[in-house]
């Protein structure tokens, strides 16, 4: 009965809390992106950005950055080639995509282009393959027309360049034939 009585041994309320000492600039911006970065590597931009949504003072963002940038703890160039691998691998990204997203991230462009130098142009033209394989049984039975336009379509919504995208999309169609030929089938 006692905590209804507003007695001082409240449970899970703030009145029984110790209040902590408000935090400095520096320490408040150390909080920040230490909880931003343990969910996620994060680039300085994004770090800065948090910070100055939260208010905390530009020139105390850029020391407490900087530091981090010393110790490793944000490093743009590992963040954008893990980035590209990962994006590349799990989404089939083509390097147009790739660069996009980098640099909505506020990744530098010659760090872009470091990182899409991992992919090398047969690379991605087998990854454009394997994206079409994956998609093609879902077009059977359309218009060899509209097949080459939603195909190429799905291509360019993840970067491909449109003659690469093109390419691919007719030897995949072909080649789709010529295995309809071999069973006995009419090729399109």
């Amino acid at each position: 009965m006692r905590e209804q009585e507003g007695g001082g041994g409240s449970r899970g309320g703030r009145e029984g809390r110790q209040e902590l000492p408000p935090q400095s600039p520096e320490e408040q911006a150390r909080a920040i992106c230490l909880r931003l970065l343990t969910g996620s590597p994060r680039t300085r931009r994004q770090l800065a950005d948090a910070l100055h949504k939260r208010g905390i003072p530009d020139e105390v963002s850029q020391e407490v950055l900087s530091r981090y940038e010393e110790v490793g703890l944000i490093d743009d160039a590992a963040f954008a080639g893990a980035w590209v691998e990962s994006r590349h691998r799990g989404r089939g990204l083509a390097r147009r995509a790739l660069a996009q997203e980098l640099r909505t991230k506020g990744v530098h462009a010659t760090l872009v282009e470091e990182a899409l130098g991992q992919l090398d142009s047969d690379q991605e033209e087998q990854t454009a393959r394997e994206l079409v394989e994956r998609k093609l049984r879902s077009t059977r039975g359309l218009e060899r027309d509209k097949r080459i336009r939603r195909l190429a379509g799905m291509l360019a919504r993840k970067g491909y360049p449109e003659g690469m995208a093109l390419r691919v999309v007719r030897r995949a169609l072909e080649a789709e034939g010529e295995e309809a030929d071999d069973l006995g089938y009419p090729g399109e």
